[in-house]
């Protein structure tokens, strides 16, 4: 591994590609510690302690703590995912757009320009929304968050925020045309990240002040690496489907006549699933910060964090997405066309019809599983911080509050930064980025970072 190291600042054009990655994650990072004019700090931090488990804190965790410091990059790279992921959508329903992502790098380009203008009109609404959001606010003490409201705060802070989303942007395009990786995961890596020491710092307050027995930090890191090792082995779960080419001539050549796989990926949705499910399943107690009627408050304690009703409805939406979000990436009838036009069979199964058929239903049944292993990985780590609140159910709820260990209903109030949105995240990207370097470092006659076998990141 060192030696490895040591190699990637030994190649000029690989040492210049991670310095650079480097030294744009450090410009984000100091743009990250600008605060947007016209709020008061200290309003919006004690705001902000009452969101956790609502939509903005959710938002929070992919601006990298910048929406709860309202700093200029307090959108972070949402607005771009979030439009990233509408031109997704839209390509199976308008033809236009579906023409365009199959004409190859000209197609692209024009659906990743389509992508900026989107980012640009989502990060104009969203901040006119939040600026008239924050004007309306009050800290739990009574202090106003916008100490000077109007119309010249709206516009300052739909200045602020959107420059800061499109510089972002900006910032994650250069890392991927001149640094190593990509950069938008990157970006999003770096917010994430960057509050692990905080979070490990509460960990050892807590054991310091006797909040936190040895016993539980011990169980609570092995639960952790744990936790990263299922992730790293589902990530690079595939199902190699074999497919066969027949021979042909063309010419006085022969093509063909070789086998191959078809490799399905056991996660295929990545972490999409996730963001849709959350954004969802939050709503409800999002939408009772708004409005203070009491039907909607005690609709919203069913949704808080630790709630059955919210564990179980989280689980069912990541399911639910897991295959809605599968079936518009990938068609089973454009693979089997593609596979019959090349002259490939999966051997046992008939071209065309059937060949479409077995594919899907081999899909379905590993997407099942990514699906389950999404919603453990995003539901495990809440247990673990408040438990299962089994208490509020009906009937049985004194019986399993008084019979169940303390840790199922009441977690072990760590206060530690260990989403499992945020694991996720961080340990994909790591792959993929690893991936990438073992791929120069390969190309190059260099060792990789395993002396046998590869480094294969998710898509590797």
């Amino acid at each position: 591994m060192l030696e490895s190291i040591r190699n990637i600042f030994s190649i000029p054009d690989l040492r210049k590609r991670v310095i650079f990655t480097l030294a744009i994650l450090a410009v984000y990072r100091i743009g990250a510690q600008i605060p947007n004019p016209g709020i008061s700090a200290t309003a919006l931090a004690e705001f902000w302690e009452v969101q956790k488990g609502t939509i903005l804190g959710f938002v929070d965790l992919f601006s990298g703590q910048n929406m709860s410091r309202m700093t200029v990059f307090a959108l972070g790279i949402m607005p771009y995912i979030s439009a990233s992921i509408i031109l997704q959508l839209l390509q199976v329903v308008w033809p236009y757009l579906e023409r365009l992502s199959k004409e190859g790098e000209l197609g692209r380009k024009k659906i990743t320009q389509y992508t900026r203008y989107g980012t640009l009109l989502i990060c104009v609404i969203q901040s006119f929304g939040i600026s008239m959001f924050l004007e309306r606010l009050t800290s739990p003490g009574g202090a106003p968050i916008v100490p000077s409201p109007g119309w010249g705060f709206r516009f300052l802070t739909i200045l602020t925020l959107t420059t800061g989303t499109v510089f972002i942007m900006w910032l994650g395009e250069q890392i991927s045309a001149r640094g190593i990786g990509n950069g938008i995961s990157l970006i999003i890596f770096a917010g994430i990240v960057v509050n692990f020491p905080r979070g490990i710092q509460s960990v050892l307050t807590g054991l310091r002040t006797g909040d936190m027995s040895p016993l539980r930090v011990i169980f609570l890191m092995i639960l952790m690496v744990a936790v990263v090792a299922i992730i790293v082995f589902v990530e690079r779960g595939q199902r190699r489907i074999p497919v066969s080419y027949a021979k042909r001539v063309i010419g006085r050549k022969i093509y063909g006549g070789q086998s191959t796989h078809l490799p399905l990926r056991v996660n295929t949705g990545g972490v999409i699933p996730i963001i849709f499910a959350a954004s969802v399943i939050t709503i409800p107690s999002t939408v009772a910060q708004l409005i203070k009627i009491p039907a909607f408050q005690t609709i919203a304690q069913q949704f808080a964090l630790g709630m059955p009703l919210y564990s179980v409805l989280y689980v069912a939406a990541i399911i639910f997405f897991t295959y809605f979000y599968v079936s518009i990436i990938f068609n089973p009838s454009d693979v089997a066309d593609n596979l019959r036009k090349y002259g490939g069979f999966i051997p046992g199964i008939r071209p065309g019809r059937n060949t479409s058929d077995f594919i899907d239903g081999v899909l379905s049944r590993i997407t099942l599983v990514g699906a389950i292993y999404l919603a453990a990985v995003a539901i495990l780590p809440e247990f673990l911080i408040t438990g299962v609140k089994v208490h509020t159910l009906p009937l049985i709820g004194s019986f399993l509050e008084a019979n169940l260990p303390k840790f199922l209903t009441q977690g072990l109030n760590v206060n530690f930064y260990f989403g499992g949105t945020s694991i996720l995240i961080v340990v994909g990207v790591a792959m993929d980025t690893l991936q990438q370097i073992e791929a120069q470092l390969v190309m190059r006659h260099y060792d990789g970072f395993m002396r046998r076998g590869r480094l294969r990141g998710r898509r590797g």
